[in-house]
């Protein structure tokens, strides 16, 4: 044995961790990777369908069986010149230590009598658990052996995220008065500011009495006055909301993120925006990934499939009738929207259904995209055609999926990685606008 191969690991993965991102056996530098053969008749119970984690267990199947080819997985397949090796491992299905903790048999169970095998035979490697299940990886420590998450695509420090606003006190008044004077732009060489802005960032100035709402546009390298202006009978109510429609509604920032707390506005601004666009798109999309509460299937739900999902799509009809509430309903706002949902120009489904479908000159909004991977983001967005807006919005803190949290998700990825893109504008909401009643309950329970 080289000494290079004492000095590396042996990481088992569970299968969490191959439905979150399919690629992950990649992502162990020279360790080697041991997938358990109790993960491969899990992964098999995931292939079939048609939502985004169906299509990362029949990717890494087929990814698996390329690798393969005629070779045998006893000896390890290399993964690459700088990577380590692959196994697929059976192991006994029971150990001492797991039976006796353990009683019922299940996979969790027969992947840490696995681990607990692999340390007792290879003493010369270090072994570790890699999961997003947080109580497998509790059970492993309690026997003494090593678990971590997997940390891919996951964001440090969650407090230092950008939020796409900055805010000046005591900023150049002379300055504030240029904005309100023809051509409304001052250019970036004349502000002097702390940190240097990123391309589509947000500014509140402000010297006492005096304010200015501000966009920093990368193209011109100038800051522009951001004004308060309605899409769709829907006024913005305070710095943010004005921020976030400025956003949606400029057609050269093809992918917004909105991010807040629940009641700030996100999903009714998106919506409104994109009505108000609509002559610009030729649909408009609002989708979101359907996770059951309490992690059960929607198999238990009485009726079909479509009143099976009709309760995870209701509040996005409900923003909908908040909209159309802002017109009478004999008004031609009113029937326009009627007619682009008979016609199809106007879509509220589950995000499964629209793979397959062209996203050429599509308004798409994407609720409560927290609950999404960050592989699942992209898939996404790669798949943008010509003329496209993609408007992702969530809140980072309320995740319903039992593998993801606030540092791992797909939102909190987006925003991290495509900060400072001149394709890219991104705001956090901070204030909520549903009722004093329901910001108090936000912030206090």
């Amino acid at each position: 044995m080289s000494k290079s191969e004492e000095k590396t690991k042996l990481f088992i993965l569970d299968t969490n961790v191959l439905l979150y991102d399919h690629t992950c056996i990649y992502n162990f530098k020279e360790h080697d990777v041991v997938i358990p053969i109790v993960v491969l008749e899990e992964i098999d119970n995931f292939k079939k369908g048609s939502d985004l984690i169906n299509f990362q267990a029949r990717e890494f199947i087929r990814e698996l069986d390329r690798l393969s080819k005629d070779q045998l997985f006893k000896k390890g397949l290399q993964l690459s010149k700088n990577h380590g090796r692959l196994f697929v491992e059976v192991g006994e299905p029971q150990s001492d230590l797991v039976e006796k903790a353990f009683t019922i048999n299940k996979a969790d169970h027969r992947i840490l009598a696995l681990a607990d095998q692999m340390r007792h035979k290879r003493k010369d490697r270090e072994v570790i658990i890699i999961s997003k299940d947080i109580n497998l990886r509790m059970k492993a420590k309690s026997l003494g052996m090593l678990a971590e998450d997997y940390e891919t695509g996951k964001i440090r420090n969650i407090d230092d995220l950008y939020t796409g606003i900055q805010i000046y006190e005591n900023f150049d008044v002379n300055l504030i008065r240029r904005f309100y004077e023809p051509p409304n732009v001052v250019t970036a060489d004349e502000i002097s500011l702390e940190k240097k802005p990123y391309a589509n960032e947000y500014f509140i100035l402000k010297n006492h009495s005096s304010s200015v709402l501000a966009h920093f546009s990368p193209a011109g390298r100038v800051m522009e006055r951001v004004t308060k202006k309605p899409a769709y009978g829907i006024e913005p109510r305070n710095a943010e909301q004005t921020f976030a429609l400025d956003a949606l509604m400029r057609m050269e920032i093809p992918v917004v993120t909105l991010t807040g707390k629940a009641g700030t506005g996100k999903t009714l601004l998106a919506l409104a925006a994109a009505l108000q666009q609509r002559q610009n798109y030729s649909q408009i999309y609002l989708a979101r990934p359907v996770v059951p509460l309490g992690n059960r299937d929607i198999g238990y739900l009485p009726g079909d499939v479509q009143s099976k999902l009709d309760p995870y799509m209701q509040p996005l009809w409900d923003n909908l009738a908040v909209i159309k509430n802002k017109f009478g309903s004999e008004s031609s706002e009113n029937a326009r929207i009627n007619e682009m949902i008979q016609n199809e120009k106007l879509l509220i489904t589950p995000l499964a259904y629209i793979r397959g479908r062209s996203l050429d000159k599509i308004f798409f909004i994407v609720d409560e995209a927290q609950n999404l991977t960050p592989h699942e983001i992209k898939t996404i967005i790669t798949r943008a055609g010509e003329g496209a807006k993609m408007v992702f919005v969530g809140d980072i803190y309320q995740i319903d999926s039992p593998y993801l949290d606030s540092q791992s998700n797909g939102l909190t990825y987006l925003v991290d990685r495509m900060k400072g893109q001149e394709l890219f504008a991104h705001v956090n909401l901070l204030k909520g606008e549903r009722s004093a009643l329901a910001e108090l309950a936000s912030n206090l329970l």
